[in-house]
């Protein structure tokens, strides 16, 4: 019996929706509530004692243009990855620049202070 892609992809959403909700109440003891058809709300407590929801939502994503363009993850997740190590790398290149300023204005000011001595004498 052949389905339709788009039941295809239902039966697939709710087969793992139903999964992680089976791991969070028989392996973790937690809450679990649906809030929709696709997304489940957990409530936790933060170390403050501030009651917060982790929400999880599942979708089997048709790709760009209505699934013209199929949907690559591996192709998303190397995207992730690069921009994260540019982020990385700009965030060490600015705090390398921060350094060097910091550096510098020290110098200077060591310098005006030497200035302002001599001129003291």
């Amino acid at each position: 019996m052949a389905v339709s892609r788009k039941q295809e992809r239902e039966y697939l959403r709710n087969d793992y929706l139903y999964k992680i909700i089976n791991y969070f109440i028989l392996s973790e003891n937690e809450t679990v509530l649906k809030v929709k058809s696709n997304e489940i709300a957990i409530p936790v407590t933060g170390c403050n004692d501030n009651e917060d929801f982790i929400v999880i939502t599942v979708k089997v994503p048709t790709g760009a243009n209505k699934g013209t363009e199929p949907y690559d993850g591996f192709a998303l997740a190397e995207d992730y990855k690069m921009k994260q190590e540019e982020k990385e790398k700009k965030a060490k290149e600015k705090a390398e620049k921060k350094a060097k300023k910091i550096e510098k204005d020290k110098a200077i000011r060591e310098k005006k202070a030497e200035i302002a001595n001599k001129g003291k004498e």
